[in-house]
């Protein structure tokens, strides 16, 4: 009896201790941008494992973006959502996030270390695996991992959840090296049928290894439970929705692509 009760001890104990880790950490790009990033992994997984980089929305670093690196921790992932505005700002404001957005996007180049000075940090994790590493991104976000895969970033996959997919600098024919997959709503107003047809054909003309997914009834923001709420909020929001079919599909989607690209 004595025994039984020492071995349920011991299996709570280690339940309580095992859970996902968080972190806030504070980092810089190269442009001199004060940044803040938001770390999570299971501590109950012994060693390295695979690393995915998380890009936030355009309303900036904000709790939906931390959940998705928990939801990635969860998975067994080392996982850090990154900040591309600096300081870990946000706003529930669309003109401020769309005044947020053109900042970080202005100069391309800047943009570009911001993403990179993450990539390099959640690198340096004891946790991470620095050979399998993947960015997934979500609207700006998912226009931020698109452009990193363009740019023949080193990484085993990207994953555009209702990103944008227009360009002013196209992949070039074997410029891309990451692996593509793109969840797109297929009633999304903000990305128009022309970028859809622009961006298959540029990924073609790239050589590109990439999925398009279109899915049915799902608006742009559909992966974001508060996208009903933002769309109606007292700024006045834009055309986006939840639609929980496309957010579960989408999410095993990707699920099925790191596990791919990592095994």
């Amino acid at each position: 009896m004595r025994l039984f009760l020492a071995l349920t001890l011991l299996a709570v104990s280690s339940l309580t201790q095992a859970a996902i880790k968080t972190e806030e950490i504070p980092y810089q790009s190269a442009d001199g941008t004060k940044l803040i990033g938001y770390y999570a992994y299971d501590d109950a997984i012994k060693g390295k494992r695979p690393g995915v980089v998380v890009v936030h929305e355009w309303w900036g670093l904000n709790d939906y973006a931390k959940r998705r690196a928990r939801d990635l921790a969860a998975l067994g992932y080392s996982a850090l959502a990154i900040d591309m505005y600096g300081e870990g700002k946000n706003t529930e404001h669309p003109k401020d996030a769309m005044a947020f957005m053109q900042a970080a996007t202005q100069d391309a180049a800047a943009s570009s270390k911001r993403f990179e000075a993450g990539l390099n940090l959640l690198k340096k994790q004891p946790q991470t695996d620095v050979n399998k590493i993947a960015a997934i991104g979500y609207c700006f976000g998912g226009g931020v991992v698109l452009n990193a895969a363009r740019q023949g970033e080193p990484l085993a996959g990207v994953v555009s959840f209702h990103g944008a997919l227009a360009t002013k600098t196209p992949a070039t024919p074997g410029s891309v090296k990451a692996k593509i997959l793109v969840e797109h709503g297929a009633l999304d107003s903000m990305v128009t049928a022309d970028n859809v047809t622009a961006f298959k054909s540029e990924m073609d003309n790239a050589g590109a290894d990439y999925k398009f997914v279109s899915l049915k009834g799902a608006k742009h923001g559909f992966t974001n439970p508060d996208a009903d709420r933002l769309s109606h909020g007292e700024h006045g929001g834009p055309d986006i929705g939840y639609n929980k079919a496309a957010d579960e599909i989408s999410w095993a989607d990707m699920k099925a692509f790191l596990q791919k690209i990592f095994s």
